[in-house]
């Protein structure tokens, strides 16, 4: 059985992936980087609480720490945790972002282990799954149109529908960085996480909810 370690942020595709790839019959572990606030490359918010996801789903996680603030000490952290847990393969939740997708395929080349993406282009027939299987929290907004009062509520296909038609219109997917997201429960979490307390923090025209506390 191949052991394939799957990129994980907690968020809603990340979390997709990760089932998809277990339905391949394939060996999952989760892997966690420790990314700087705002990369470009990472998701960021409430990325400490992925250990209680994990445990939801019956997985091992691993988390990287980079020894830097740039996206090549992070992609470095990420190289250096695949080498150290022997991953066979890694997979990623990406969906349309060539810019994520290139980057782990090449540091899946380095390694000489393949580089899967379960999820890419799989488009509108993916949100609609998503949203109707997964309790899907929206933790970042940083887009024009999305504000304090987007932040901690359910991100479900009527929202979906509202950023698509914004002016300008903002990917459903959130695939270019417009909003973070957070899975509470799933068909295959053994336990739904109830989120008891937020804390939202708004600044300009991007905000993060942070998870206070959640069991």
């Amino acid at each position: 059985m191949m052991k394939v370690a799957v990129l994980f942020s907690g968020g809603k595709d990340s979390v997709f992936a990760a089932f998809v790839c277990q339905q391949m019959g394939w060996e999952v572990v989760l892997v966690s980087i420790l990314p700087a606030e705002y990369s470009t490359m990472f998701h960021f918010p409430n990325i400490k609480w992925c250990r209680l996801q994990a445990k939801r789903m019956g997985l091992e996680i691993f988390f990287a720490q980079p020894k830097g603030k740039t996206e090549e000490a992070e992609l470095e952290a990420l190289k250096n945790l695949l080498l150290e847990i022997k991953a066979e393969g890694v997979a990623s939740g990406a969906i349309e972002s060539e810019y994520q997708k290139e980057r782990i395929d090449r540091i899946a080349y380095e390694l000489g282990i393949p580089s899967f993406a379960p999820l890419w282009r799989k488009g509108e027939k993916l949100l609609s799954e998503q949203c109707n299987y997964l309790e899907i929290y929206l933790v970042a907004v940083a887009a024009e149109g999305l504000g304090k009062n987007d932040l901690a509520k359910r991100f479900d296909l009527e929202l979906a529908k509202r950023l698509s038609s914004m002016k300008p219109t903002i990917n459903p997917h959130l695939e270019g960085g417009e909003g973070e997201t957070f899975v509470a429960d799933a068909p295959f979490f053994r336990k739904k996480i109830k989120i008891k307390k937020w804390k939202k923090e708004f600044s300009g025209a991007s905000g993060i909810a942070r998870i206070v506390n959640a069991s």
